[in-house]
């Protein structure tokens, strides 16, 4: 794509993109949750004041655009909904630790089905630095991973990158939904929770509501540390909490991303699929979830992707006899196979 074409005016709509919508749906129905669980929550008021905020950038954002409405600036709206995740991900946090922690039902499960816990004895047995570091690369770049596949898709296949930034937008906030009603912190934060003792043991207790006013995180497994191993902790102790386990949208997501480099580009696919196998052993290996979360999440990306994409169609792509509500390049999603 050249300079030119990146700042070419291309789309003079002067709506929302899907992508914003979606997020301001899920704005919404957060809002309301807020609004029912008033009284138990640490602080309502703020977490309301920053969707409030959060929608009033989302339509400034709209109104800007329509002063040069290019593919430069589409992007950066797209760009600054998928950067929101940052704030959309702990905030799942506030909601289910008002909810039983139900890791002792995954923990058992997991004793039950391996005999042990993989995600204990997976760095245990492999301390090694020239282990630790791949995988903990691999899980560093599952950002990087996402910004990859959408820089592919504005350089080469413009005409596709709302249909993928909210196929991976709502992928994510069906995720959160999930994490908000099913509170799994997973191993790294459990396994302190009851005591080590108990883990090695085989011993799975509830602790009922210990993670609404309890957040420790379990330390790295101890080895040498390296370069990837101090970036990995660093991004965990800023932005990590226990939630978000099962099933690993990791897992979910990056295996969502890889059908749309199997779709886009095949040499892109091919030289993704290395990070992507560390990031999904890492999630194991660096403790962030049980092997069954990782198993969800792999399985659950073929159903998120089929119904996300069936959703974009079903929303925001223009029939024949429709009025006219979409723009970027229709006739090229009415004649796409993808």
């Amino acid at each position: 794509m050249a300079l030119v074409d990146i700042f070419k005016m291309v789309d003079t709509r002067k709506g929302l993109f899907a992508i914003e919508k979606v997020a301001l749906l899920y704005n919404l129905l957060t809002s309301l949750l807020i609004l029912l669980l008033f009284e138990r929550m640490d602080h309502p008021g703020r977490m309301l004041t920053d969707r409030a905020l959060i929608a009033g950038m989302t339509f400034l954002l709209m109104y800007l655009y329509r002063l040069a409405p290019c593919k430069f600036s589409a992007f950066i709206r797209v760009c600054i909904q998928m950067s929101l995740l940052s704030y959309w991900y702990p905030d799942t946090y506030e909601f289910n630790r008002l909810f039983p922690n139900l890791d002792h039902l995954f923990a058992s499960a997991e004793q039950w089905i391996f005999g042990c816990q993989p995600a204990l004895l997976f760095a245990e047995h492999m301390p090694w630095l020239w282990i630790s570091e791949p995988f903990n690369m691999g899980y560093f770049f599952y950002y990087p991973m996402m910004l990859v596949i959408v820089l592919w898709y504005f350089i080469h296949r413009f005409d596709l990158l709302e249909k993928v930034s909210f196929v991976i937008i709502s992928s994510f906030f069906i995720y959160y939904l999930i994490y908000i009603f099913l509170p799994v912190a997973g191993p790294q934060f459990y396994f302190p929770a009851i005591g080590m003792d108990y883990v090695y043991q085989g011993v799975f207790p509830s602790i009922g509501d210990y993670f609404d006013h309890h957040a420790e995180l379990l330390p790295g497994p101890e080895f040498e540390q390296g370069f990837f191993y101090r970036l990995v902790e660093h991004s965990q102790e800023v932005g990590e909490r226990p939630t978000a386990a099962f099933p690993s949208s990791h897992v979910g997501i990056s295996t969502i991303l890889m059908i749309m480099a199997w779709r886009g580009n095949r040499w892109l696919f091919t030289c993704l699929m290395p990070f992507y196998l560390l990031l999904c052993g890492a999630t194991v290996y660096i403790q962030a979830h049980y092997v069954i979360d990782a198993i969800a999440g792999f399985i659950s990306a073929f159903p998120l992707y089929i119904l996300t994409t069936r959703m974009f169609k079903q929303w925001f792509v223009r029939r024949q006899d429709a009025p006219h509500t979409y723009s970027y390049e229709e006739e090229k999603f009415q004649q796409d196979k993808y």
